[in-house]
């Protein structure tokens, strides 16, 4: 594999992905050169199931959840706001609760639906670029994300 070809063909469509999902230059510019540097160390870990482009992706959105998360526990107790946490403790279990139910029926559903619907919602693509991302056409990624969207609501309702 030629990452340097790799690199030159997919640096700017990765850098578009992330910049859609962070939305800010810096953090994208950071989390679009670790992927290519995930996937240049990562050896023969590509195996073909997907395009090129795709695992990229799946590597920075990877990259860019765990620099959410880091990032989160370094904002988690912000001193001025304390006093607010406590009057809305209750509110902020439950939603975290739902948050979590809704993460884990995400996270338990099958490919390409999960992708699909994450890409749409989270990474706020165009059907067009889903569709591109798998070398599919644009019905195929809106089809795919509404059968995603009828499996999470039938999952939610079986909980």
């Amino acid at each position: 594999m030629d990452f340097e070809q790799m690199y030159n063909n997919y640096y700017m469509q990765v850098y578009s992905f992330v910049m859609t999902l962070a939305k800010n230059q810096h953090v994208s510019e950071e989390i679009t050169q670790q992927t290519f540097f995930k996937a240049m160390t990562a050896g023969g870990k590509f195996q073909g199931g997907s395009s090129e482009l795709t695992w990229l992706c799946a590597i920075a959105k990877n990259l860019l959840i765990d620099k959410l998360r880091s990032q989160k526990r370094i904002d988690e107790f912000p001193i001025d706001n304390i006093s607010d946490e406590n009057k809305n403790i209750e509110s902020n279990y439950i939603d975290e609760d739902s948050a979590f139910v809704i993460h884990q029926v995400l996270h338990n559903l099958e490919e390409p639906y999960k992708e699909v619907f994450q890409l749409r919602v989270f990474g706020e693509l165009s059907f067009q670029k889903i569709g591109k991302l798998f070398n599919k056409t644009e019905n195929w990624a809106r089809v795919t994300y509404h059968r995603a969207r009828l499996k999470i609501q039938e999952r939610m309702e079986n909980l």
